[in-house]
């Protein structure tokens, strides 16, 4: 048994550039496999067989006989279908299901891979309508997998030469290699199928493997990574967050009461945060583990920074910086039956996404807000991410530091989307890892011209991600 860390550190001591393949398998290695009945049987009984068939494939514990009938169903159910819409049917399932069950640990090492310079491989038994989505969010450019023939853009639900399967995927990855003139430094993989593929690389790492691969793992000396599953909420976790929500709601009350001898809105306001934000976190039994917070005291006021991985982060960024601090939000907030009046109530400025002029406009008091000595907490993505990583950030927060003379501090969250998926309103227990970085001067920044400095920014969210700072 290996340790994350230690697969990390060999990476970063390794051979870089781009004359090293690391090829990783998807199903159980990229990606946790989805449940064999449940979610299937109900898009069975609803007749839709198309993404029933798609999401089929991506199964725990898969053998020969699963992919059998997997191939079956493509037949059964893609033929006639263009091209374009099962890919976008693909798209939709990956935003919708399979987005849930990506590896933060995998994640990690792809990145990792592609900050050595390595040429990453995402490789599959399966469909591009499969993997493609996936290989999209992950920033991996090569996907080899299982090709279907077409006529005309329509697909004859047949395949367009040998699958993937055993020794066809370590073919596929080995001409890939060769037509590039690389060499296969690392593969990934979780089943004793693959083997034929972990035999090909310098450097083979056994994923959560089955019983086989772990016997040959043993045999070879392989390194074998364990990654935490992906399950979906139990019924212990809705009662959980439902009580949080019912708390939510006695705890800003209470805050609220408890502050109202100051009459004073602001005073009221942090207290409605403070305690519905501390019973809340009790209820879903989340701690938060946080290093730097003397950065969440001082100094203010400053405009805050996080990364937006879960509905949670509401929660989780308020009972971090514990008063003094009001948000921005997309305006579809403001009419959220349980968000939306708390949201207002502390000053919420809600903006509207798809109108940027509009967006501008209602962002010009926030300035005012500042000024006046009220911090301001902004997810700069603009939405929630579909993986661990950080998506491009939007300018408009970094501009109103600028007007106001306050510096922004980052405040970086590593696995929120742990405990609740990306669109989930459910939440698990568990620690959710939080660290507040120093503050950072933009006052001499060019307004016309920050791009350079806020992508600075952002990979510096991504080097704590991929390097956690300690107490």
């Amino acid at each position: 048994m290996s340790t994350l860390d230690a697969a990390v550190a060999a990476i970063r001591s390794g051979p870089q550039g781009a004359q090293v393949v690391a090829a990783f398998d998807f199903g159980g290695t990229v990606v946790d496999g989805l449940p064999r009945h449940g979610l299937l049987r109900k898009l069975f009984r609803r007749g839709d067989a198309r993404r029933a068939a798609l999401l089929g494939g991506i199964r725990r514990g898969g053998g020969d006989g699963d992919y059998g009938r997997f191939l079956q169903a493509v037949e059964r159910t893609w033929s006639g279908v263009p091209e374009t819409e099962l890919m976008e049917l693909g798209r939709k399932a990956f935003r919708s299901e399979i987005y849930g069950r990506l590896y933060p640990e995998a994640w990690r090492l792809v990145r990792e891979h592609q900050l050595a310079g390595h040429t990453v491989v995402l490789v599959s038994e399966l469909t591009s309508f499969q993997v493609t989505p996936a290989a999209e969010r992950l920033g991996i450019d090569d996907v080899l997998c299982t090709r279907l023939a077409t006529d005309d853009g329509v697909l004859t639900g047949h395949p367009d030469g040998p699958p993937l399967w055993r020794t066809g995927k370590a073919g596929a990855v080995r001409e890939f290699a060769e037509r590039a003139g690389a060499e296969i430094g690392y593969a990934y993989a979780d089943s004793a199928t693959d083997l034929p593929l972990l035999e090909l690389a310098a450097h083979p790492v056994a994923i959560d493997p089955d019983p086989p691969l772990a016997a040959a793992a043993i045999t070879n000396s392989w390194p074998v990574l364990i990654f935490r599953p992906r399950r979906a909420p139990r019924p212990v976790d809705y009662l959980r967050t439902v009580a949080g929500f019912v708390v939510l709601i006695g705890g800003a009350l209470t805050g609220v009461l408890r502050k109202s001898y100051t009459r004073k809105r602001q005073a009221m306001a942090d207290g409605l945060m403070h305690d519905a934000t501390t019973a809340t976190l009790r209820a879903i039994d989340v701690r938060l583990q946080v290093v730097g917070i003397e950065n969440a005291r001082a100094p203010r006021p400053a405009v805050f920074l996080f990364n937006h991985q879960s509905q949670f982060d509401v929660i989780i960024v308020p009972k971090v910086l514990d008063g003094a601090v009001t948000g921005i939000g997309k305006k579809e907030l403001a009419n959220h039956p349980l968000f939306g009046p708390l949201m207002r109530f502390v000053g919420v400025t809600f903006i509207d996404r798809a109108d940027s002029a509009a967006a501008r406009a209602a962002l010009a008091p926030v300035v005012s807000t500042l000024r006046n000595g009220l911090s301001i907490a902004v997810a700069p993505e603009g939405t929630r991410s579909y993986t661990p990583g950080v998506a491009p950030f939007k300018k408009g927060a970094f501009h109103i530091a600028h007007q106001a003379g306050v510096p922004v501090i980052p405040v970086v969250i590593r696995n929120a989307g742990e405990i609740a998926w990306r669109d989930s309103p459910i939440a698990r227990s568990g620690v959710v890892d939080v660290a507040v970085l120093a503050p950072i001067d933009v006052s001499g920044w060019d307004p016309a011209d920050m791009d350079d400095e806020v992508e600075q920014v952002r990979r510096l969210y991504e080097h704590t991600l991929l390097n956690w700072p300690q107490d």
